[in-house]
């Protein structure tokens, strides 16, 4: 086993340094120029771009520009093209608005999604499969964008309320209480908004997993012994249909940067994947790269933690990693 984990953290240390130069290359080779020393800005004098290219070494090699940009992301000094600002404060703290929107998300996801899941199997081919069936696909259809300015015409036309931003404007001098409350509202409507269509296929997959699993021969042996429905479908399927979800739920890290743009482009949502789109549009090389390359350590994280939770979860795989310890 501890042979296993050294070996996985050194390739994914290895894959990490190769994702990290891809992605500097890509990203610097595309077309265009940083808003910052943008040649047609008619306020940007021809010094005071050279200054600029200089201070951020824009002119330097690609390979040098990768060194230059490392270097400052570990020492924390590297500032943002926009506006020059740490880089890593800035993410900080669009991380601390991302956090609860995905977190809040994520339970909705998993918690709704396996009793949806399960009972349309154990219901196959009845009106709750059906509906539930028809629903999801309806879900998985909708555009995230057009459902999200439905619920936002909707909520707003009935109760009168505003559901755009972190907060409602003037609630900073109001009682804790209400501007608790005030957040949490604001927080309701966009995590739903997020968690709609990972309900849909996750229910989806969910289903297909238990019906799969139903069909196998120590299920009918199960049942032939006399043992309850219940602990049929909950001892012995869903145990051994839960095993797909353990690489699922190692890939959920890497939605907190990418999974939420458009939920926080509709709704104001100063978070991470905001601060992306917006470093996209304004060529923020240093947000854009850094923003990846904690995305990539999410994901490789997230698929350690995957390995590790196999090999708990099914004794065959850790007999097996002991083995080859």
């Amino acid at each position: 086993m501890r042979a296993f984990i050294l070996r996985s953290v050194f390739q994914r240390l290895v894959l990490l340094l190769i994702v990290s130069i891809m992605a500097h290359s890509v990203i610097h080779l595309a077309p265009g120029e940083p808003s910052a020393v943008d040649p047609s800005n008619p306020r940007m004098k021809p010094e005071d771009i050279a200054k600029i290219r200089a201070a951020f070494h824009l002119d330097d090699p690609l390979y040098m520009q990768y060194a230059y940009w490392m270097r400052d992301l570990m020492s924390g000094e590297l500032k943002s093209f926009k506006d020059s600002q740490p880089v890593l404060g800035k993410i900080w703290r669009r991380f601390l608005n991302s956090l609860p929107l995905f977190l809040c998300a994520t339970l909705l996801v998993w918690t709704l999604a396996f009793p949806v899941g399960i009972q349309a199997a154990i219901r196959r081919g009845a009106v709750y499969d059906r509906t539930t069936t028809v629903v999801a696909y309806t879900l998985i259809s909708v555009p995230g964008f057009f459902l999200a300015y439905l619920v936002i015409l909707w909520v707003v036309n009935t109760f009168g309320v505003p559901v755009i931003g972190l907060k409602t404007f003037g609630m900073e001098h109001a009682d804790p209480l209400f501007r608790t409350m005030d957040r949490v509202w604001h927080l309701v409507i966009p995590s739903l908004i997020f968690a709609s269509g990972g309900v849909a296929v996750l229910s989806r997959y969910v289903r297909s997993q238990m019906l799969e699993v139903i069909g196998h021969d120590y299920v009918r042996t199960a049942r032939a012994k006399g043992a309850t429905e219940d602990t049929v479908i909950y001892r012995h399927v869903l145990r051994n249909a839960l095993l797909p979800f353990v690489t699922m739920f190692g890939l959920l890290l890497p939605g907190l940067i990418g999974g939420s743009v458009i939920v926080e482009q509709i709704f104001a949502w100063p978070g991470l994947g905001r601060l992306g789109y917006e470093a996209i549009l304004a060529r923020d090389f240093p947000v854009i790269l850094t923003l990846n390359f904690i995305a990539a350590v999410l994901t490789l994280a997230g698929t350690f933690l995957s390995d590790i939770l196999y090999a708990v979860v099914d004794p065959r795989i850790r007999t097996g990693l002991q083995g080859d310890a």
